[in-house]
């Protein structure tokens, strides 16, 4: 079963303002949640922040930039990623 998977306008932004490999990687990580669900256990650093919200480290390193998101509907599998960008500014 597929996911929907969309960004919340703070996010539109942040990606906006990414380096092009980490935009690659995030749009690769967002056709994974789409096609497997939203448990990513295969990206580094995943991990489950609360009931529905989730992350992982897009890239780790000097800066490191991750991606949280969360399930929005369960019943029609949908989820908003709402940050993007560097792990010093993430929402946890």
């Amino acid at each position: 079963m597929s996911w929907q998977v969309t960004l919340s306008a703070r996010a539109e932004k942040q990606v906006n303002r990414l380096p092009v490999n980490i935009k690659n990687r995030l749009y690769y990580l967002l056709a994974e949640i789409e096609q497997s669900g939203v448990v990513r256990g295969n990206w580094p650093n995943y991990g489950k922040l609360d009931n529905n919200r989730h992350h992982c480290h897009i890239r780790k390193g000097n800066p490191c930039y991750v991606a949280v998101w969360e399930v929005t509907d369960k019943k029609i599998n949908l989820v908003e990623v709402e940050y993007v960008g560097t792990h010093e500014k993430a929402p946890y």
